[in-house]
């Protein structure tokens, strides 16, 4: 359930605990401060980005698009929220528009340390060569004591199979920052990047031999204690969507059941009617536009979503069960008139029109409510 609302609670106070409680490897909980903070202010940028990344953690990449995509349209010049929906885009394999919104974020930020390391780096997941190489150097350029812009640079070359320059630059960003050698152990949502980044370091290591310079073994004499290596923290990931299902896509799940429940009703009459004359040219009837409203409802649907229809089912399934039982009707309704079309008889025609004439009426009740 989502955080309880709280008066006079700013959405920035909203992002805030929920990077806490990110940090503690409690992402199920930060994601519900989110939609607490979306609940009053549903369209802040800052809200939206995070809660894009919170679904990334979890490896829930449509859901991080979702809402990545819902910033990019309250603010398309919102850094973060272009950062986070390439990666979203890249775990989609959505390669190609993930490097077109890398290369439009090197190009429009050229002077912002985080916008060129960040931008080489994603170009460099989606469309490795060159043009990544020359924007992580870039990003050393601009900001050559931040260890993370020598971090992306080893990624890049790693990537690139120049493994003597990712050696040299995963060592300058050792020594600027020790800690990196454990970032992708790292919690929380602050660091997300240098997290993503420092694991592909580690899936590049072993063949680019870019770990950490060992220190020497110690005299034999001595027995210092180790300290015991700390257990990772437990983390808690979001099992459900966060954002309500938006009005333009309940208008798109509506108007796919009207028109495809319809569709069917009147192709199992026609089929009904046809066996007047031939029960086999009925038959044939019922399976050639079963198949063709089959098809069109489910190109209708995706067509006219503006957000991923595996998204939007499962939001409906957990905000508004009445649409989904309706929608989940339509698609089963032309099944039954390829039922009848294989095994004839009446039974199938009549379930599917009472399929389809079920989904109408669950939406017009549901338009009334």
């Amino acid at each position: 359930m989502p955080a309880p609302l709280e008066p006079d609670t700013t959405p920035e106070e909203y992002r805030q605990r929920a990077l806490l409680l990110a940090d503690l490897g409690r992402y199920d909980e930060a994601a519900d401060e989110i939609a607490a903070g979306l609940t009053a202010e549903p369209q802040e940028v800052s809200l939206l980005a995070t809660l894009a990344r919170i679904h990334l953690i979890a490896e829930q990449p449509a859901e991080a698009l979702a809402a990545a995509d819902r910033a990019a349209t309250v603010d398309p010049r919102a850094l973060s929220a272009l950062v986070v929906r390439a990666m979203a885009l890249t775990d989609s394999r959505r390669y190609a528009d993930a490097a077109r919104i890398a290369a439009e974020i090197l190009r429009d930020w050229p002077d912002d340390a985080y916008a060129q390391r960040t931008g080489a780096a994603l170009l460099s997941e989606s469309r490795n060569g060159q043009e990544a190489l020359n924007a992580a150097w870039n990003g050393v350029r601009v900001a050559p004591a931040e260890a993370e812009a020598h971090l992306v640079l080893a990624v890049v070359a790693a990537r690139l199979r120049l493994f003597d320059l990712a050696q040299r630059a995963y060592g300058e960003a050792l020594d600027l920052d020790a800690t990196i050698g454990d970032a992708g152990r790292e919690t929380g949502i602050v660091r997300f990047e240098r997290r993503r980044w420092a694991r592909a370091i580690e899936d590049l290591a072993d063949e680019a031999s870019l770990s950490a310079p060992q220190a020497p073994p110690p005299d034999a004499t001595e027995t210092p204690e180790s300290p015991a290596t700390p257990p990772p923290p437990s983390v808690s990931l979001p099992t459900r969507p966060v954002l309500d299902i938006s009005e333009e896509s309940a208008q798109a799940v509506r108007e796919t059941v009207e028109y495809g429940a319809g569709g069917v009703v009147v192709a199992a009459v026609l089929a009904a009617a046809m066996t007047l004359i031939s029960a086999g040219i009925s038959r044939v009837w019922a399976g050639l536009i079963g198949a063709l409203v089959f098809g069109a409802v489910v190109f209708w649907f995706r067509s006219r979503l503006p957000e991923p229809a595996g998204v939007v089912l499962r939001r409906l399934r957990d905000s508004d069960r009445t649409l989904a039982v309706a929608v989940h009707l339509t698609f089963a309704a032309p099944l039954f008139l390829l039922a009848y079309a294989m095994v004839g008889g009446p039974v199938p025609l009549v379930a599917g029109m009472l399929t389809a004439a079920v989904a109408e009426i669950v939406v017009l009740l549901h338009r009334h409510r």
